[in-house]
Formats: C-alpha cells, structure tokens, sequence
C-alpha cells in the first residue's frame, strides 16, 4: 500500500475531492494547513506573528490506496488541481508498512 499526500490550493480542494470520489479512491483525508515557503503564490499570503512570518492556507489530501490504484490518483490529482501557476502544490508518496485497526486492534503488514 501507499500513502499520497497532497498539498494543493484551497480553492481547487472541492473540485479535487470530487474528481477522486468519482474514482472511488478509498481512505481519503482532507486537512486545512498553513503553508510556508518560497512555493507560495505572492497574490495569496497573509502575514502572521504567530508563524514569524508569511504563509498561504492550502489543503492537505491524504489517500492510502493500493500500489495499482497510485497512478490513476496522481493523475486525476494533477489534472484537477493544476492552474499553471507558482504555488500549485506537491505530491509526495510514501510506502506503507503496517496498517492497524483502531476498533478491533487487528495489525496488517502491507
């Protein structure tokens, strides 16, 4: 199995999680960060004291799928979330070693 994290603009979160619904990936998490660095897109940055300095709100997709289903997410991610522009987001994915189950404690190597 693998884990895919992707950081993309907030505005494009809704029309990304639909398009991944379509495809039935499974497992799908949606958080509300605060991104820092040189990737973001000057037009959206909001100051914080907080954060000693600049960041953008972006959102933060996390999908466990299968090694066979991890191109058909990747590509449906890209294709709904690009615009073109500097701070479009990443995608990192990660191998997933173990899985356990919070209600009945059962452990999958994977």
């Amino acid at each position: 199995m693998k884990l895919i994290k992707a950081y993309i603009r907030t505005y494009m979160a809704n029309k990304v999680i639909h398009a991944l619904e379509e495809i039935e990936a499974p497992r799908l998490t949606a958080i509300d960060i605060r991104a820092l660095g040189d990737e973001i897109n000057p037009e959206h940055l909001e100051i914080s004291s907080e954060h000693a300095g600049t960041y953008t709100t972006m959102v933060k997709l996390e999908i466990v799928c299968t090694k066979e289903d991890v191109k058909k997410t990747i590509d449906t991610i890209l294709k709904n979330a690009r615009t073109g522009y500097k701070g479009d987001g990443i995608v990192i994915i990660s191998p997933v070693e173990k899985v356990v189950n919070i209600r009945t404690g059962e452990k999958e190597d994977v």
